[in-house]
């Protein structure tokens, strides 16, 4: 099993280009694909999982090989250990402090913007949302105490506005439990 102290992201706007970027990273290093698919609207994103070098290695080749249709990539290493069950939609949350959203235009500043949120304050991370059904935008949710919360969506959305991405971004104190629900 390779370690996964390490992600990194390449979002194209080719399908065709994103399943050649996922063949160069396999290919390039000894990683560990998390996801490799289309995502809305008509976007492609390929996830790697590894050790810092691998991961780097394989990301910068695959922009450099591809070159037609990246939109944007990243390496985050030192990944916060709450954003795989998050990505997959595993996180056990069973009621809601406060709430906190961030919305991006794309997949990887959304997933840079969640990984600096958690970072920034002690808040639990629900969901992180990509790109299926929302027209190629992405989101993620959070939990905990208000003041962690706002710490966490501001960490969050700079991060994401620095690229110029940045939709929206919400902290609702304590929401109708109904919201859960909806989420999960």
């Amino acid at each position: 099993m390779i370690e996964m102290n390490s992600i990194g992201l390449i979002e194209l706007t080719s399908i065709a280009s994103g399943m050649l970027a996922a063949d160069i990273m396999l290919k390039t290093s000894e990683v560990e694909l998390i996801i490799s698919r289309t995502i809305c609207s008509g976007k492609y994103m390929v996830l790697i999982g590894g050790d810092v070098a691998a991961v780097r290695t394989a990301v910068e080749n695959a922009a450099e090989q591809i070159g037609y249709g990246v939109i944007d990539s990243f390496v985050i290493p030192n990944v916060h250990r709450d954003i795989f069950p998050a990505l997959a939609g595993h996180s056990q949350v069973s009621q809601l402090e406060s709430l906190g959203i961030l919305e991006s235009f794309s997949v990887s500043a959304l997933i840079e913007g969640a990984d600096a949120a958690v970072k920034a304050a002690n808040v639990q991370l629900i969901e992180v949302r990509l790109a299926m059904a929302l027209g190629g935008k992405a989101f993620a949710t959070m939990t905990g105490e208000v003041a962690a919360v706002t710490a966490a969506i501001e960490a969050g959305a700079h991060m994401i506005a620095e690229k110029g991405l940045l939709v929206n971004k919400v902290v609702i104190a304590s929401p109708r439990p109904e919201l859960l629900n909806e989420m999960i």
